[in-house]
């Protein structure tokens, strides 16, 4: 595997469906965990499997610190970041 590069994701069900944030430092293969539902848990429940957003960081306590503030953002501020650069989701 290639060296990991820290980054804060978003995946949705559908246009404005369900949300979730995560972080990981392999984002192409962590999607592909995702959609082919290797990942128990929420995401997998709720068919998450859309990437709609992401965002590298320089280090793993950035990214971290990114993912703690996103999730506390309402789901307004969550839906406009993502189609500031994703409009057609």
């Amino acid at each position: 595997m290639p060296a990991k590069q820290p980054a804060v994701y978003i995946l949705a069900s559908g246009e404005r469906g369900t949300l979730y944030i995560g972080v990981t430092g392999w984002l192409k293969y962590r999607i592909w965990e995702h959609r082919e539902g290797l990942i128990e848990g929420f995401s997998k429940r709720h068919g998450l499997r859309h990437l709609v957003w992401f965002e590298f960081l320089a280090d793993f306590p950035s990214a971290i610190a990114r993912e703690k503030l996103l999730k506390k953002w309402d789901r307004a501020w969550k839906i406009e970041l993502v189609e500031e650069t994703n409009p057609e989701w």
